[in-house]
């Protein structure tokens, strides 16, 4: 028997098979028909793509129902080998195995998906062979937009595909296009050039088949999903050209990672330090070894300064017990693998990293070393792999607001911030709340140092506005500066210090170090979840300072709203507030969620000035948000 008869009888077999499984299912075993699906559906305009190459596993039904009935799911055929189209098929499967199928195919897409006009039988003989790809005439049906999630993720792939031409990746919530090209590292706005569109065609080729051998036919998440889980921990221009058995090694590697947004496992946030008893008495006399390892040096950056203050005064609660390393200049990917690296191989029980930019490289140490025990100084980020931790700011933030609320002469108050990244906005929003809780009147001037635009603190300089909410750290090369904290200018333009929020490292890293030597390590884990550590003013780990010339009755109110907020009798983020575009809030009788603080994409009505896009960013701030920035809904 001629072997293309014998690939018929193949394909009819697993034509018939999947036939019998739709019914058993209760399912139509025939192919989707476009005409049907679009009875009630309002199309808006139609577009030509004209002749271009589309995935083959996107192409999933037909036009019109005449042909429906000749194949099952997938375009396997059910019609007998005697027949005159399975003869037809036979010629076709001979032509592809001498020569290729070279003909397009005639299709519409809706919805990204492909319904076949002309073309049926050789969708099918290439499907049966495996084929990723067919040449295609394209005609597009643009349905008219809705408030559906369907309808928004089409709606970005739109966008998505006019400034890439590339069709063959889709996700299953609103967002993801954006944050690919993010992470691919292009601009919003554009366009791919060939070399651009063709790299990405074969990285997302590669990809997408070792998703499916490593089983994510399995999950719910598209490959699309499971593309931007790899790109958050590995990048996109040193991983396009990566060969595929490299590739494969890296998604196996991170393969819980996926499965932990597949199930859409929790960020935990562990907002107070646990109570663990340790069942060996002795075990908190282990002498510890940890390491800190900075992106920037103390002398160079305040962050880092204030971390190495923490590390010290760590280290100075133990008596000996605890010894640190530091390790710094970690400021590029290379550099912050090699010191991660370095802290593993010295033997650190505990590993800090202290910069949200430093997560990525945390992460992909952590998931080649399962045992080392790293945290990450970030908030919101959804990796089982490291632990990280923060601080909840936003309190103290609060009681500046209620201070510059009470002393500003005219209303007007000034708040200069720096990136636009998770639990920024939150603190913006809680100033402000502060403010307007002990004047109604108070209107806050938000201005953006990070910015390619005229440098925000000199905005708010010559603005004439008495009290700023400035940088809240002491910049080491400044280190007499009067614009840190909250401050006022006297008619003769001299600064003074009003109120400063400080970070408590130490106390911080303290209570997570004594929390280990207790056993508290194993005791906070749940199952796949990511720990994240996010700790309050009640926990010592921010503070308030003020100024001894403030008002005593302004003192007195600071005090008493601070006991309010650690007791937790008082929570900031209560009430009815109004946004800047109108929109009520109503947290009255149900409390606002430590989610929905840290997540706030939006700003209070009292506020002037809004969050920065993305390419107003300097290249420093890009690179952060990229990791951390504010999702917007």
């Amino acid at each position: 028997m001629d072997i293309t008869y014998q690939e018929y009888s193949r394909a009819l077999k697993l034509g018939r098979k999947l036939y019998r499984a739709s019914l058993l299912r209760g399912e139509s075993p025939y192919l989707p028909v476009l005409e049907q699906i679009l009875q009630n559906t309002a199309i808006v305009s139609q577009e030509s793509l004209g002749t271009v190459e589309i995935p083959l596993d996107q192409v999933i039904g037909t036009r019109y129902s005449s042909r429906h009935q000749a194949f099952t799911h997938g375009f396997m055929p059910i019609m007998n080998e005697n027949t005159e189209f399975a003869h037809k098929w036979i010629n076709l499967c001979k032509a592809h195995l001498e020569s290729g199928i070279r003909d397009p195919i005639i299709a519409y897409e809706f919805l990204n998906q492909f319904y076949v006009l002309e073309g049926h039988k050789r969708v099918s003989v290439l499907k049966y062979f495996g084929a990723a790809s067919i040449r295609c005439t394209v005609t597009r049906l643009i349905p008219e937009p809705d408030d559906t999630e369907e309808s928004r993720i089409y709606q970005e792939f739109l966008r998505f595909y006019r400034l890439t031409q590339v069709n063959s990746v889709w996700f299953s919530a609103p967002g993801g296009f954006d944050a690919l090209l993010a992470a691919v590292g292009t601009s919003m706005d554009a366009l791919w050039s060939e070399q651009e569109r063709t790299q990405f065609r074969f990285f997302y080729s590669a990809f997408q088949r070792c998703y499916q051998e490593e089983g994510g036919g399995k999950l719910s998440l598209t490959a699309g999903d499971a593309l931007l889980v790899y790109l958050n921990i590995y990048d996109y221009v040193s991983s396009k050209d990566k060969p595929e058995c490299v590739l494969r090694t890296e998604l196996s590697r991170i393969w819980d990672e996926i499965c932990n947004k597949d199930s859409n496992a929790d960020i935990r946030l562990i907002l107070k330090p646990s109570e663990h008893k340790t069942i060996f008495p002795l075990f908190s006399a282990k002498h510890l070894r940890i390491a800190f390892v900075h992106e920037q040096t103390a002398a160079s950056s305040s962050w880092t300064y204030a971390h190495e203050l923490g590390r010290k005064d760590m280290e100075a609660a133990f008596d000996g017990q605890v010894e640190t390393i530091c390790l710094d200049h970690a400021d590029t990917e290379e550099a912050a693998e090699k010191a991660i690296d370095a802290a593993i191989t010295d033997g650190s029980d505990l590993i800090f990293t202290t910069s949200p930019r430093l997560l990525n490289a945390s992460v992909r140490a952590a998931l080649e070393n399962p045992k080392a025990k790293i945290l990450n100084c970030s908030l919101n980020t959804p990796h089982p792999s490291v632990r990280t931790y923060y601080a909840r700011m936003y309190e103290a933030k609060f009681l500046m607001g209620v201070i510059a609320g009470c002393l500003t002469p005219d209303n007007k108050i000034g708040y200069l911030a720096d990136y636009p990244i998770y639990g920024i906005t939150a603190n913006i929003n809680a100033f402000a709340l502060g403010a307007k809780m002990v004047n109604p009147y108070a209107q806050v001037l938000l201005e953006w140092s990070k910015t390619t635009e005229q440098n925000g603190q000199d905005r708010l300089k010559h603005s004439g506005i008495s009290y700023i909410s400035d940088q809240d750290m002491i910049t080491p090369d400044h280190p007499s500066s009067r614009r840190v904290g909250l401050y006022h200018s006297d008619n003769d333009g001299i600064l003074h210090n009003t109120a400063l929020s400080i970070w408590r490292w130490g106390k911080l890293y303290e209570t997570i170090v004594r929390n280990y030597l207790r056993g508290g390590w194993k005791a906070d884990t749940s199952g796949t979840d990511a720990i994240n550590y996010w700790w309050g003013m009640d926990t010592g780990v921010i503070d308030l300072v003020c100024s001894r010339s403030l008002p005593e009755e302004t003192t007195r109110l600071v005090r008493l709203l601070r006991q309010a907020i650690c007791s937790g009798t008082f929570q900031p983020f209560s009430g009815l507030f109004t946004t800047q575009d109108g929109t009520e809030l109503d947290y009255r009788d149900s409390s606002i969620t430590p989610e929905q603080i840290i997540t706030m994409d939006w700003l209070l009505d009292n506020i002037t000035g809004s969050l920065p896009s993305f390419d107003a960013l300097l290249p420093e701030a890009q690179a952060l948000v990229h990791i951390q920035g504010i999702k917007k809904s």
